[in-house]
């Protein structure tokens, strides 16, 4: 199981450039790339995209390319300064830096940090990419383990409240016989429990409230939820749609039961159930 959510950064140098890729990703339904590198670079848009799908599936992913010079912007400035001296050398024409050039020099980013696309320069984007992407998948692969210790033990506190509605269940004819009875007495209407009306409108009641196909159902909606966020590969979207159908269940055990410790446990299995909902968002 991995998260949605995960964070890598990496850094390749290549001559004086530094190339620096960071990535990062928040929850979406389906995968969407958004990738940013300086013009020159933008034949490798393609590739690293690619490189993206390779270890994601699902989320919004952002991943950004920069150049940075090596040894930072005051190193970066007196090299260039020391080209243009040489340049003006080498055509006879005085040189005689100020303020405004070196302003000038530190602000022009493109200049010193973006260099033309070359093939030193795509390896070196590559392997940065790619080493971030692994720290991005790491992250991943830690929050979905978090994740997965966290559905298991609320998937256990779901089992404890279907367990206890099952052990409530058959008594809620007997209770719904003896609660018959004494509204009946109380109404002066002397009827033996046995009295074929009687039997028949309990046995309404037993047929309308009988919760057992529903109880069996469930049970088996959780045993596939567990089972399936074991398994390897994309989890989120089949875990959802298991998660619906366990709602389906609760919903129609709480409006059959017709007992108040079962719907007590019902609202206990919704609450739990919306936190496994939320959680479940942030999953591959």
């Amino acid at each position: 199981m991995k998260s949605m959510t995960g964070f890598g950064r990496a850094a390749a140098a290549v001559g004086e450039t530094l190339v620096v890729v960071q990535v990062n990703a928040v929850n979406r339904k389906t995968l969407d790339l958004s990738i940013r590198l300086p013009e020159a670079w933008s034949p490798m848009e393609a590739k690293i995209a690619e490189k993206i799908r390779d270890v994601a599936s699902r989320g919004k992913v952002h991943l950004v390319v920069s150049a940075e010079a090596q040894g930072g912007a005051e190193g970066q400035t007196a090299a260039h300064l020391e080209r243009l001296a040489r340049l003006a050398e080498e055509h006879s024409v005085p040189f005689q830096p100020d303020t405004r050039l070196l302003w000038e020099i530190a602000n022009d980013r493109r200049t010193m940090t973006e260099p033309e696309l070359t093939e030193a320069l795509e390896a070196g984007i590559l392997d940065a990419s790619e080493e971030a992407l692994r720290g991005f998948v790491s992250m991943r692969a830690q929050e979905g383990e978090a994740l997965m210790i966290d559905f298991l033990t609320r998937t256990n506190a779901l089992r404890v409240h279907v367990a206890a509605i099952a052990q409530r269940a058959p008594e809620v004819v007997g209770t719904y016989r003896e609660a018959l009875m004494k509204r009946l007495r109380e109404a002066h209407l002397e009827l033996d429990v046995n009295d074929e009306r009687v039997l028949r409108e309990v046995a309404v009641f037993a047929d309308r409230c009988d919760i057992a196909e529903e109880l069996t159902r469930l049970d088996s909606h959780l045993q596939q939820f567990e089972t399936h966020i074991k398994t390897e590969g994309e989890i989120g979207r089949k875990a959802e749609f298991i998660l619906q159908e366990i709602g389906r269940e609760i919903h129609t055990i709480g409006s059959k039961a017709n007992d108040l410790a079962i719907s007590k446990r019902v609202i206990e299995l919704k609450n739990e159930l919306e936190r496994i909902r939320e959680q479940i968002a942030n999953v591959e």
